[in-house]
């Protein structure tokens, strides 16, 4: 299973947090991460094997869109920054649309993140 990771800067040591907490899970050979660029190079500095996209200002937010619409993707974490703009919104709302378009579960917090995750675990 392929589980996007996302997290704005204000939110990226929040996400490698999270990424630790969950590390037994998230190891395990069938799930694959894949990342927009620097979170996964953080992500990659805690052990995480991670396939890194584009920074999301550069298009990383879209490649990670097509993936999900391709049926590649199947989950995505997304920790956003509810407390600063972003010059590359517009991507941001096509992804959280093409989740919902593809029936994708996406998480925009930690809380919602681990409820995803725990899903997991219970299968």
């Amino acid at each position: 299973m392929e589980i996007a990771i996302i997290a704005h800067d204000g939110k990226k040591a929040d996400m490698v947090q999270f990424l630790n907490k969950n590390k037994n899970l998230l190891l395990k050979e069938n799930i694959k991460i894949i990342a927009t660029g620097t979170t996964g190079s953080r992500a990659e500095k805690a052990g995480f094997k991670v396939k890194k996209m584009l920074s999301g200002p550069l298009g990383g937010d879209a490649q990670i869109a097509a993936r999900v619409a391709e049926g590649k993707t199947k989950m995505v974490l997304f920790f956003k920054d509810p407390n600063s703009s972003h010059a590359h919104e517009a991507d941001i709302n096509m992804l959280i649309r093409i989740c919902d378009v593809h029936n994708v579960p996406l998480a925009t917090n930690e809380a919602t993140a681990q409820l995803l995750l725990l899903s997991l675990e219970e299968r």
